[in-house]
């Protein structure tokens, strides 16, 4: 058996997941980032200004806002 075989064979999956990362509900996540948010002020969070969207993605917002959509 070639070396790279038996080699291959012992090698250990590699996840991307932390071992004491822990997957939580969504709206834990939720109340966690507003807890966070009040416990900050209620910052105001300045939006990104877009001076160098794609055309494709002004084509895109545009198309959410005139379905009546806010992105």
């Amino acid at each position: 058996m070639p070396i790279w075989n038996v080699v291959s064979e012992k090698k250990q999956q590699v996840t991307s997941v932390f071992k004491t990362s822990q997957p939580i509900p969504l709206d834990a996540f939720v109340a966690e980032i507003e807890r966070r948010r009040a416990a900050a002020g209620y910052p105001d969070m300045p939006r990104n200004a877009g001076n160098r969207r794609t055309e494709s993605k002004r084509a895109l917002l545009k198309a959410i806002e005139v379905a009546g959509g806010k992105w």
